[in-house]
């Protein structure tokens, strides 16, 4: 585990030999070999390793006060082995360089900046609903299956990887998670598999919030670790797909994040920008809100804790807070772009 920790002083050798290299070979051939399945393998593996875990426990409860050295020893063993093999299939993307740096991105923001973009981002949600509703009232209800909201997710990266060659995506591995009711009770829309690099995606939270998750999966499977930057690269793939409802789908998700940052900082104008955003778009977040209220549990809470202590110890030292900090990303993107076109005008 030290050995693991010592990675984090060398994000060049990680970013050159691990993440550019060991790692995106091995990625590319996990994805063509496991996306050869319409159902998701990493998640039979889970349950099996369940079942195993639980039925070790039982036979060996009996054990535990007069051989529980032995026991303990088999508990650390499996375990070192099982983290051994997480950073060596993914998790060393972890100690990857920063994105901000490999793009020459900016962090910061002022409040100023947040609230020129969220209004920007209010009128381009606005267009896109009426163009998908011809309304300014009605929700938007996606109409594609399952099977097609997962992949359409393609469409988006092979646009943004034209003018950026780093977010490459080939052989589609998307799956509809086996545990999308555990991952609802959980608070969670998806997640990846590192161990068969395979997306994991809960099918059964609103449809018009799933292209954006499929993305954000999708840069982990490429190899981005770091949930800020995930959230980047799937708002950046999503938004740059021909298609109208992933669009929306980047648009929503990006600016429920800006009003509610914007709340956060006691923006006074939030309210005016709040009443701009059609009913429709409003409609969509509160099926959202509803959805994740219904599935409100104590797993939900004990789970979080968990993954906010695990992302901090695996490099992210925000935890769960870390997922906010894309707008840092996007603000400053956004603005380099329009400099560049500014460029281009003059």
């Amino acid at each position: 585990m030290v050995c693991y920790r010592v990675l984090k002083f060398f994000p060049e050798l990680v970013e050159r030999y691990y993440s550019l290299g060991f790692f995106e070979i091995q990625g590319f051939y996990f994805r063509k070999f496991f996306g050869l399945f319409g159902f998701s393998i990493g998640d039979y593996v889970y349950g099996i390793l369940i079942l195993w875990i639980a039925r070790w426990l039982l036979v060996s409860r009996k054990f535990w006060k007069t051989d529980w050295k032995n026991l303990l020893l088999v508990v650390i063993n499996f375990l070192s082995i099982f983290y051994f093999l997480f950073h060596l299939c993914w998790g060393f993307n972890y100690y990857r360089l920063p994105l901000s740096q490999k793009m020459n991105i900016a962090t910061d923001y002022n409040l100023e900046e947040l609230e020129k973009f969220t209004e920007d981002l209010v009128l381009e949600t606005n267009s896109l609903h009426f163009e998908i509703t011809k309304s300014v009232i009605a929700k938007v209800g996606v109409p594609y299956d399952e099977n097609q909201l997962l992949e359409k997710g393609i469409l988006g990266f092979e646009n943004l990887s034209k003018n950026h060659p780093e977010f490459r995506y080939k052989n589609v591995s998307v799956k509809s998670s086996l545990f999308s009711k555990p991952l609802s009770y959980m608070g969670f829309g998806g997640y990846l598999n590192p161990f068969t690099i395979e997306a994991q995606v809960n099918t059964d939270m609103p449809k018009y919030c799933q292209p954006m998750t499929v993305s954000h999966e999708m840069a982990h499977q490429i190899g981005f670790a770091s949930e800020s930057e995930c959230n980047f690269i799937g708002y950046l793939a999503t938004s740059s797909s021909p298609d109208l409802y992933s669009q929306y789908s980047a648009k929503c998700f990006a600016l429920r994040y800006c009003l509610s940052v914007l709340k956060k900082e006691k923006s006074l104008v939030l309210g005016g920008l709040r009443v701009k955003v059609n009913d429709g778009i409003l409609k969509n977040f509160e099926e959202s809100d509803l959805f994740w209220k219904r599935h409100e549990s104590i797993v939900e809470t004990g789970f979080k804790v968990f993954y906010d202590q695990f992302l901090k110890s695996n490099n992210q030292k925000d935890g769960l807070d870390s997922y906010g900090k894309f707008l840092n990303l996007l603000i400053n993107y956004e603005k380099q772009s329009d400099v560049r076109k500014s460029k281009l005008v003059d």
